[in-house]
């Protein structure tokens, strides 16, 4: 999902939206935070996202379900996205290359699993660049589910991102990230990930 933090929204100067702005990236897209990172650096800039995933599990009284949580990285071309969003022209090329999907090995999603009580942080380098918390969606996660429902059959398998909260920035080689994690109050979560 795109834009459903309002500080991220207003960091690119986009209008913030009334509706949840969905788009797809192709399973070539994912990958383990352990691997390097790495973009196709011809296109430009590339920008890190952090953001909470969903795990869609077995569907229940016909209603996806949630089988377990992770962070992930949106890996985003950020100059080939706006070229494309001034040409009208759909952002796959700039979020769904091969490998701009990284994400944390999963948790298993449990009812006692506040949705609108994560947090997440990234550090670049040592320094703090993002602080999220899905109690600031836009669209929390049940709307979320409702708000794809009608375009996209969820299979077991599948992986939601929910939206990035500001402090989005370029990734350069080298680049050392470490991705904290609060799935519930005093359980804390540290993975890290280099960029190649």
């Amino acid at each position: 999902m795109g834009r459903n933090y309002a500080d991220h929204a207003a960091e690119l100067n986009n209008p913030i939206p009334t509706e949840p702005v969905l788009f797809m990236k192709p399973p070539t897209a994912l990958c383990s935070l352990q691997e390097p990172l790495s973009w196709p650096v011809q296109f430009g800039a590339c920008h890190f996202e952090t953001e909470l995933a969903l795990l869609i599990g077995a569907p229940r009284a016909g209603q996806p379900t949630i089988a377990g949580l992770g962070l992930a990285l949106d890996l985003t071309l950020r100059e080939l996205q706006e070229t494309l969003k001034q040409a009208r022209l759909p952002w796959e090329k700039a979020k769904g290359f091969d490998r701009a999907c990284p994400i944390t090995p999963w948790m298993p999603y449990c009812d006692d699993i506040d949705l609108t009580a994560q947090q997440f942080q990234l550090y670049c380098n040592g320094e703090s660049r993002q602080r999220g918390d899905s109690s600031h969606m836009l669209t929390p996660v049940p709307a979320l589910l409702e708000a794809i429902a009608p375009f996209f059959s969820l299979q077991p398998g599948d992986v939601i991102l929910t939206g990035t909260p500001a402090g989005v920035g370029p990734l350069h080689s080298g680049d050392q990230l470490e991705l904290r994690w609060q799935p519930r109050v005093g359980q804390e979560y540290s993975f890290t990930a280099r960029a190649q």
